[in-house]
């Protein structure tokens, strides 16, 4: 006797959301087992799969459990003697369409973030795949093949996300996580080119609008000028100074200076954001010292430094990733709660957080006349497409002056 196949609606186990398991059942000797096959239906929903012409996600289901099916009859075809350990072998290890499915490849990727402690990136896609599960799971499918991955797919899940109040900022962020989960299963054959569904004939991830991030000249002069309620303002101030200065350095980038990084005349260092993900061009940020720069340093800069010493002591070296990123989350939001009091008490219109220093940094900068190159180059950026998505917009008055020279004869 063989070993027969079958795709069942394992009954045995109910799910909060009415749903049983979808599973492969090997049967031998009178003896079965069980393969998950990670996808989960109602009873209503399995009895459509198994209608004669199935339409929409009954039919992507029924293709799905067809698949898993088929491979699993060769491979008890190709044993010299079956058995349920040697048909285990074959089919757990080599079968990629059990593991190799959207969730599967997230959790890979995360799992290698993870390893090179990545951690704000690595929430970045935990956070995209939850929400691209979540919208999933509305349509009772658990299982998420790359092919179902459709611009009709993409263009649902943007509409899901605004009709649940989520941002276009946050559509783009996790449509790009997504996008680089695809770009991965392109390159390792789990799906065809032809079927990627981003481009600009197909599916367009949304660009948030450009809102006014970066200070005025007189801001950052009322800014300077301000004279402190108490030390945690001062301190918070000078953070904020001192990231528009060192070319508007992250407070990432701030928090892991060291001692080594600086010289008499000047500061290096690799962008925390880019360490990793193009060491192949990694060019370190050259900041000039200033004098404002020197004054901030030898102000909040801990006495007695070692070459290894972490400037400004906000984190340890014994720290691991997680508690290190965590700290620089709390620097961050210690910034923007003192500079939010400094902005209301000098009546300055944008919201004075870190990511306004960096931005005020490049469109300042641009409106002095400095070229777009060296902005880049300052800013770290690879090219100059990036560059120019901080720059903010001209003044009112310079707008004004620009007309008026339409009527200079």
């Amino acid at each position: 006797m063989n070993a027969t196949t079958a795709i069942i609606l394992d009954k045995r186990i109910k799910r909060k959301d009415d749903t049983y398991a979808v599973k492969l059942r090997i049967t031998y000797n009178r003896n079965q087992q069980y393969y998950p096959l990670n996808i989960h239906l109602t009873v209503e929903d399995w009895e459509k799969v198994q209608q004669t012409s199935p339409r929409g996600e009954s039919k992507q289901h029924k293709l799905v459990f067809n698949t898993f099916e088929q491979k699993a009859v060769e491979i008890i075809r190709n044993l010299p003697s079956f058995s349920f350990a040697s048909f285990n072998k074959i089919f757990l290890n080599e079968n990629a369409s059990v593991k190799s499915d959207v969730y599967s490849y997230f959790d890979d990727y995360i799992a290698q973030l993870s390893k090179e402690e990545r951690i704000n990136t690595l929430v970045t896609y935990q956070n995209a795949k939850t929400s691209i599960k979540n919208f999933v799971d509305d349509k009772r499918r658990s299982y998420l093949p790359f092919e179902n991955i459709t611009p009709e797919f993409l263009s649902g899940y943007e509409n899901w996300m605004l009709s649940n109040n989520k941002s276009i900022t946050t559509v783009g962020i996790y449509a790009r996580s997504l996008r680089t989960i695809l770009n991965l299963a392109i390159e390792n054959g789990k799906l065809n080119k032809e079927d990627y569904p981003f481009s600009k004939r197909k599916y367009q991830i949304p660009a948030s609008k450009n809102i006014k991030k970066a200070a005025v000249k007189s801001d950052i002069k009322k800014i300077i000028e301000y004279i402190p309620k108490n030390e945690y303002e001062a301190w918070g101030r000078d953070m904020w100074i001192l990231s528009y200065l060192c070319n508007g350095a992250n407070v990432k980038d701030i928090v892991l200076l060291k001692e080594k990084n600086l010289d008499s005349k000047s500061i290096q260092f690799i962008r925390s954001k880019t360490e990793r993900s193009t060491k192949q061009e990694q060019k370190a940020i050259l900041v000039m010292r200033i004098p404002k720069i020197n004054e901030i340093i030898e102000k909040w800069g801990i006495k007695n430094r070692t070459p290894n010493s972490y400037v400004f002591g906000l984190i340890e070296e014994s720290d691991s990733a997680i508690k290190r990123n965590d700290k620089v989350k709390d620097v961050t939001k210690r910034i923007n709660k003192y500079m939010k009091r400094i902005g209301e008490a000098l009546e300055i219109e944008i919201d004075l957080t870190t990511y306004a220093a960096r931005h005020s940094f490049a469109t300042i900068l641009k409106r002095s006349g400095v070229s777009s190159e060296f902005i880049s180059e300052s800013l770290g950026h690879k090219d100059l497409k990036t560059t120019e998505n901080y720059l903010d917009s001209f003044e009112d008055d310079m707008k004004l002056e620009f007309q008026n020279k339409l009527l200079e004869f």
